[in-house]
């Protein structure tokens, strides 16, 4: 049996293109008007096969650093993928380097923590070994395309940094003194977390360079919370009533910071 293709297919294939949201998708290529881009086969694959897009097809891409581009598709093939940037359509902004610093976790709770904190905004993620971290190994390269996934669906216009894990201690002893680290203290001796953030707005003290630390599955060690509360940099935070696990300690953490100090704050959303 031969198909063809006829002008109603068409126009029915171009009303549904129209009709729904253009994908996004992070590239490696510095962007400007009219430059071409060639996508690796991973993402032509899943223009081609997955959303079925055809030559002409607009997507949105971005690269971290040259803002959001609209840009269509050149060429389509089994192997490759040429698109053209036709117009930026956000322009690059600055984001607050906010830190996450946490104890490896096992694969599904990992999973969460990664995409999560990509999505509330986190500049970096930084694993430290604790004396109870579950996990002493991660793929570095696993988390990496999961922070790039979760940048193109979430609309973020730079993408986080995942760094190499290294000892709390380590970590602890190269982090500056004039930039605060906020550590959940499980134990229910810490400060209120809104409180402090709001005490820090007040302040209006330079907001780069910021923190938070979360505690591995098992908490941490009477050494270690001694060792915490010894730096001067390092202010105990309640993250409430209840016993958090890790991942959801994590997020609680960055909605809060979101609210007082992060862009949810600066963009006029509360």
């Amino acid at each position: 049996m031969c198909l063809h293709y006829t002008s109603q297919d068409h126009t029915v294939y171009h009303l549904y293109i129209m009709n729904r949201p253009a994908p996004r998708l992070l590239v490696e290529t510095p962007l400007s008007q009219g430059i071409s881009v060639e996508l690796p086969r991973k993402k032509t694959h899943y223009l081609k096969h997955v959303l079925r897009l055809r030559i002409g097809a607009e997507v949105l891409i971005f690269n971290g650093h040259d803002g959001e581009w609209l840009a269509q598709i050149r060429k389509l093939g089994n192997k490759g993928c040429t698109l053209t940037a036709i117009k930026r359509t956000r322009d690059q902004t600055s984001t607050l380097s906010l830190i996450l610093v946490f104890a490896p976790l096992k694969k599904n709770a990992l999973d969460f923590l990664i995409q999560k904190s990509t999505e509330l905004g986190v500049g970096a993620i930084q694993p430290v070994i604790t004396e109870r971290t579950a996990v002493n190994r991660i793929n570095k390269k696993r988390l990496t395309t999961q922070v790039h996934e979760a940048s193109e669906q979430c609309g973020r216009l730079e993408v986080p940094k995942i760094l190499n894990p290294e000892p709390l201690i380590t970590f602890l002893n190269t982090w500056p003194d004039n930039k605060p680290l906020w550590t959940g203290d499980e134990t229910g001796a810490g400060h209120n977390f809104s409180s402090v953030l709001q005490n820090w707005a007040s302040k209006r003290m330079q907001l780069n360079g910021q923190g938070i630390l979360i505690g591995p599955e098992g908490g941490f060690t009477i050494n270690e919370l001694a060792t915490l509360r010894s730096m001067p940099f390092v202010t105990m935070v309640d993250l409430g009533p209840r016993i958090l696990r890790a991942e959801t300690a994590a997020v609680a953490a960055l909605s809060c910071w979101q609210t007082v100090l992060g862009d949810w704050r600066r963009n006029g959303n509360l």
